[in-house]
């Protein structure tokens, strides 16, 4: 049996410990902190939730969030990491503790004020991340079936990237940029063809995804085959979406501060024609 020593009492129900096979861990369990002092042994029974952070500014970030947690907020957000990393194959970075547990905080505290909260990238965000959110959708569930408090839409956007972004180990603020320029991206493509795109259709989510693949081969200087025959066709046939997609691809090339591949330019001219072609 594990032998483990509380190191510092939080709250009633949150412990940091001393554990003897995972070193320093936070202990969650109703009551656990309560009547407690520093090194005393506690009984493994009493624990429900265990964290080991490695971390160590994690840790601490995530240790300072935790007296500001009413204990049903607490639980659920908990819950709701869980579920995530129950639904996803891949093991999570260790910041999504503190950067969901702080945004969900401060969610909730707008939404029991009233606050509304909009997300401009919603539609993006959804094309681009399907499976993460669907799994936000889920984490909103969990809010509503277990607090009664009810996210709204655009929420699920959010909850979305912060998922995408400990799945993949990318900086938050980086997932946010590449949402953010795919909006850019599909209103200049609105714009230029004098066209609403139907957010619902497979044109428009085949458009959504591959640019988001493009996005992600310049950040990592990834390149593709240039079809030469078809790019000499394509620039006759169809000059408008060809010029189009240049353009995108200087908006990207801009914005990541990263050279485009010319091959690019002919695969988005094929995605532009399509959609080109379903509003003539």
């Amino acid at each position: 049996m594990p032998v483990i020593t509380i190191s510092k009492v939080l709250n009633n129900n949150v412990v940091i410990a001393d554990h003897s096979d995972y070193g320093e861990v936070v202990l969650i369990g109703k009551g656990i902190g309560f009547n407690r002092r520093q090194k005393e042994v506690l009984d493994a029974t009493s624990v429900e939730k265990l964290f080991v952070l490695k971390n160590e500014k994690i840790q601490t970030n995530y240790i300072k969030l935790l007296p500001y947690l009413e204990d049903d907020l607490q639980r659920v957000i908990i819950s709701a990491i869980e579920l995530i990393k129950s639904r996803t194959d891949a093991s999570l970075n260790e910041h999504i503790h503190v950067a969901l547990t702080d945004h969900l905080m401060t969610t909730v505290a707008r939404v029991s004020q009233g606050l509304e909260i909009r997300n401009p990238f919603l539609i993006e965000t959804k094309t681009m991340y399907p499976r993460e959110y669907d799994l936000a959708k889920e984490v909103m569930n969990l809010f509503k079936v277990e607090c009664n408090i009810h996210l709204p839409e655009g929420e699920a956007g959010f909850i979305a990237l912060h998922i995408h972004s400990a799945i993949t180990n990318k900086d938050l603020s980086e997932v946010n940029q590449h949402s953010q320029l795919m909006t850019k991206l599909v209103q200049l493509v609105e714009e230029q063809l004098k066209m609403v795109i139907d957010k619902q259709s497979i044109d428009y989510m085949r458009l959504v995804r591959h640019l988001r693949f493009v996005i992600e081969r310049v950040k990592v200087g990834e390149k593709v085959e240039e079809p030469e025959k078809i790019t000499s066709l394509l620039k006759e046939e169809y000059p408008l979406c060809y010029n189009l997609s240049w353009k995108l691809i200087k908006v990207i090339q801009q914005a990541l501060k990263k050279p485009v591949f010319d091959a690019e330019a002919v695969y988005i001219t094929m995605h532009l024609q399509r959609l080109q072609k379903k509003i003539k």
